[in-house]
């Protein structure tokens, strides 16, 4: 559905996007990453053909984003944290306008999103809460069922029931549209991505499935007979490596219980236990933003 091809986008000096290539599967719902500055938006703009990069390409459907077209826009379903609506516009007439762009539009899903949303079709969008703003804007992206929505955080400062009323309509509404989501609540994409992909500093790190990624990721920690120096020239996939007293602790990126133990015993002299813990989304995307602090 989507695919990029070495994308770079660069203001001045400053690289916000460096070379990303990257496919989102038909069907997924691909969760984008990052610490703030990552590019995560840079990145969703650029592919939305909001803002042009400045090397590379993005495609969209099977076209060029810089030649997005009408047939494609009524296919895309498009909501953004920073997303201007015309205020002055009441709900109501606001969702007649946009009907006219879109041949799939149904006014029955409209009608039901009306319904679970609570939107007031006679109030102005300027009287409406940032939530209900969201609101609004999500019935008018849904009620033609695009066969892509392209979120970028617009979940931001809202309140939690609200955003999982919101991600339920999504994911219930539209069940063979794919959704590129960007997303500083990682508790809510751990619970609904199928992918991710982790930016940082404008280069991507990773693309993987959800399950594939905290499959292979284990908070370790290992109990030695004594006091003992860490090791210097431990393996690049164990990050944030610390010691207290007798007890080293790291995230392993790359775990194997039989090779990892195996691994630990050699490096490590007089080892009486080994503990290796699954972690949440959280706790991985925590781990690779200290790990990146620490490298940078």
């Amino acid at each position: 559905m989507i695919r990029t091809e070495n994308l770079t986008k660069r203001y001045r000096r400053n690289e916000a996007l460096h070379g990303v290539t990257l496919k989102v599967p038909a069907g997924s719902v691909f969760a984008l990453v990052g610490p703030n500055g990552a590019g995560k938006s840079t990145a969703i703009k650029t592919v939305m053909n909001i803002i042009q990069p400045s090397a590379g390409r993005a495609e969209i459907l099977g076209v060029d984003s810089r030649a997005l077209g009408a047939e494609q826009l009524a296919q895309i379903g498009y909501v953004s944290e920073n997303q201007r609506l015309p205020e002055w516009m009441k709900v109501g007439y606001f969702l007649a306008y946009c009907k006219a762009f879109y041949p799939t539009w149904n006014d029955g899903d409209l009608a039901e999103l009306v319904r679970a949303y609570d939107l007031p079709l006679d109030r102005p969008l300027k009287a409406l809460s940032r939530g209900m703003r969201v609101k609004a804007a999500l019935a008018a992206s849904l009620a033609y069922r695009p066969r892509l929505i392209v979120l970028d955080e617009p979940f931001s400062g809202l309140d939690v029931l609200v955003r999982e009323q919101l991600i339920e309509s999504i994911l219930d509404r539209t069940p063979e549209a794919t959704v590129l989501v960007c997303s500083h609540d990682l508790a809510e994409i751990e619970s609904f991505a199928s992918h991710v992909a982790y930016l940082n500093e404008g280069r991507l790190e990773f693309v993987e499935e959800m399950g594939a990624l905290t499959e292979r990721f284990r908070e370790i920690e290992i109990t030695q007979e004594g006091p003992a120096e860490l090791p210097r020239d431990l393996p690049a996939t164990w990050l944030n490596a610390e010691q207290s007293g007798v007890a080293v602790r790291y995230t392993d990126a790359r775990y194997d219980a039989a090779r990892s133990d195996e691994e630990i015993r050699r490096r490590f002299g007089g080892v009486r236990e080994i503990e290796a813990r699954p972690m949440s989304f959280r706790a991985i995307f925590l781990a690779l933003a200290k790990s990146a602090r620490r490298s940078s």
